[in-house]
């Protein structure tokens, strides 16, 4: 596949203005941000950082992993400052930059539980004691703290202990083998070295990648390797002979967005041709309709192809986050539309579920379907879902749009404006609508002198048909690349674009080895995956089926739920029938037509808990003993 190398537009750069993504910004700024740093304060992730700097060896609050969630909602707070300045927030930050400065050993070292409880056992339990998982979020939020403050404090830190990390692991002498059990400080080593220049950072995540498969936990922890089975660790083979998505969803994903870097800016086409290969299989046979990943609790992960339960579902918050930042970076890599179609499927649906509309509470895990026993909590005694979701709505803007030296790529259509940079001078992009409600857009061009670039605008995978015109003409054969429309011509002051993306009902079906969806169906429009609240139906759901062939009409409902378009239409509902002390009955003879409403998948569970459904069935329930 022809590689395209684009790159994001600085977050800095772009201004959003819609009604879906604003308000949750502001929700984002006003309500999250404070939420996510007292439950932080609440639970002792920033006091284990306070009994590190005072050489405690007793208090510490927690499993190993406590000081990632600090360095993701630092990060959150980042992109927030990179946009919205705010004195009291920044001097917050600083505060707690300080606090974890000041926890930092002299040889550059920074982890509280092994400072504050195992200070003898550093880098001792690889496979499970999440030290190098840690250090790569910390990474990431100074990256993000430096860019958008210009301030170095978080940054030095990171360096000082990147530094200390790429002085034991290596293959040069004196240096040892290791890799992460859980994944992420190799995308976050890249970003540290597209940051320093320091070239050192990009081959300590080359040599993670690459090492990965040597089933090096097995050495660690003496296991015969007839005995050791590394798969939910993707250590069960070389990370180039890999076929399948396997193991613990999350490390999954975020190792292969490392591996897609590492691809990248190293040209390994071997280690790209892998990827793709996972790709195929996460998306083709083990991705939800969400666009989320993982269907087991037991291992947080994957099983097999096709397995994909409703009611069981894993589906964390954390995997459809990573799956965003995987679909991103191949988005970028190739240029190609299908990797955004994913990208926007896990971001509308599968991760924006796991945050609530009052922006305080969270899903760790998303079914879908219910019995109504399921709820939102303002917390979790492993926190990685609220600041993984935080800093990917904060950093909406970066997904926005994507361009190169000479052209620009529009990938998400929020109604936004952009300033970006080419080669051939500067171009501010505005866009204008109402996206995911509505398919009809606006583009406004406005270049700082006439120019002539590719304007590349994605056909969103879920739309059959489009039309585009250009300042009032319609362009009767545009052409088409990897999923876009590529307008190139010189463009001036004032141009405008319009594009119509038709959003009919779409009834959805699975592949017939999805064997839980089997005679079902399930509602899109859009990018929004629908389902169905039995507050908003006239039977009870466990006694609704839908007809095929049904009927649905969207409209937008401003007082519900923060304001959503919600499908309505007709089912059926069958007499519910008692299986009690009964192997065998006749057929319920008596059903009728009811009046049915589905809401957007993301916005369940805002209200009382009760039953939910994405995946309906086309029979009466009942004759399943449902």
């Amino acid at each position: 596949m022809e590689k395209r190398y684009l790159r994001e537009v600085p977050l800095k750069n772009v201004d959003i203005k819609d009604r879906f993504w604003a308000p949750r910004l502001d929700t984002l700024r006003k309500v999250t941000i404070p939420h996510l740093f007292k439950m932080l304060e609440k639970a002792g992730n920033i006091n284990n950082f306070r009994l590190a700097r005072d050489k405690a060896k007793e208090g510490y609050s927690g499993p190993y992993w406590m000081d990632s969630d600090l360095y993701k909602a630092i990060e959150a707070a980042a992109y927030v400052l990179a946009k919205y300045p705010d004195p009291d927030l920044e001097k917050q930050m600083d505060e707690l930059i300080s606090l974890i400065a000041s926890a930092q050993m002299p040889d550059g070292y920074l982890n509280t539980y092994f400072e504050v409880v195992e200070p003898d056992k550093r880098w001792t339990n690889l496979m499970a004691a999440h030290e190098l998982y840690c250090a790569g979020h910390l990474f990431e939020a100074a990256v993000a703290y430096y860019q958008a403050t210009g301030k170095r404090n978080l940054l030095d830190v990171a360096i000082r202990f990147a530094d200390h990390i790429d002085s034991i692991f290596g293959e040069a002498p004196g240096k040892r083998l290791g890799y992460p059990g859980h994944p992420e400080i190799e995308l976050a080593l890249v970003k540290l070295w597209k940051t320093t220049g320091e070239k050192r950072y990009l081959d300590l995540a080359r040599f993670f990648i690459l090492k990965r498969g040597s089933k090096f936990f097995a050495q660690e922890h003496n296991i015969p390797l007839d005995q050791y089975d590394g798969t939910n660790l993707q250590d069960n083979l070389p990370m180039k002979e890999q076929k399948e998505i396997v193991g613990h969803a999350v490390r999954a994903a975020y190792l292969m967005a490392g591996a897609t870097d590492i691809g990248r800016e190293t040209n390994d086409e071997e280690l790209l041709q892998m990827v793709q290969r996972v790709w195929q299989n996460a998306t083709e046979k083990r991705m939800f309709i969400t666009g989320g990943i993982g269907s087991s609790s037991a291992n947080e992960g994957f099983t097999t192809d096709y397995d994909l339960p409703n009611l069981t579902a894993y589906q964390e918050t954390c995997a459809s986050c990573a799956m965003v930042f995987w679909a991103q970076r191949l988005a970028l890599l190739y240029g190609d539309a299908q990797y955004v179609d994913v990208l926007e499927r896990a971001l509308y649906n599968g991760a924006l579920a796991g945050i609530s509309l009052s922006g305080d509470r969270f899903f760790y895990v998303n079914p879908l379907e219910s019995k109504g026993g399921y709820k939102r909590e303002e917390w979790f005694g492993c926190a990685c879902c609220p600041p993984n979701i935080a800093r990917l709505i904060a950093s909406i803007g970066n997904y926005i749009y994507a361009q190169s030296d000479e052209g620009i790529w529009v990938n998400l259509y929020v109604q936004s404006k952009a300033n970006i940079e080419l080669k051939s001078g500067n171009v501010q992009l505005e866009v204008i609508g109402d996206y995911p409600w509505d398919g009809h857009l606006l583009i406004f061009i406005h270049p700082s002198q006439p120019m002539e670039f590719p304007l590349n605008l994605r056909i969103s995978g879920w739309c059959k048909e489009f039309e585009v015109r250009i300042n009032g003409k319609l362009e009767e054969k545009p052409l088409v690349e990897n999923g876009y429309i590529v307008l190139k011509r010189t463009w001036r002051e004032g141009d405008k674009v319009e594009l119509n993306l038709p959003m009919p009902v779409e009834k959805m079906v699975a592949h017939p080895n999805v064997k839980e969806d089997i005679g079902k169906i399930a509602l899109q429009r859009g990018p929004l995956v629908y389902c169905f609240e039995a507050q908003d139906q006239t039977a009870p759901l466990g006694l609704i089926y839908l007809f095929i062939d049904g009927d649905f009409k969207a409209r937008f409902e401003s007082n519900l739920l923060g304001g959503i378009v919600v499908l309505d239409g007709e089912g059926m509902a069958s007499d519910g029938v008692s299986w009690e002390k009964t192997l065998y009955q006749p057929a319920p003879s008596r059903v009728k037509k009811v009046n049915v409403r589905a809401i957007p998948y993301y916005a369940w569970c805002n209200r009382e808990p009760r039953e939910m459904k994405v995946w309906m069935p086309l029979y009466p329930p009942a004759l399943w003993g449902m």
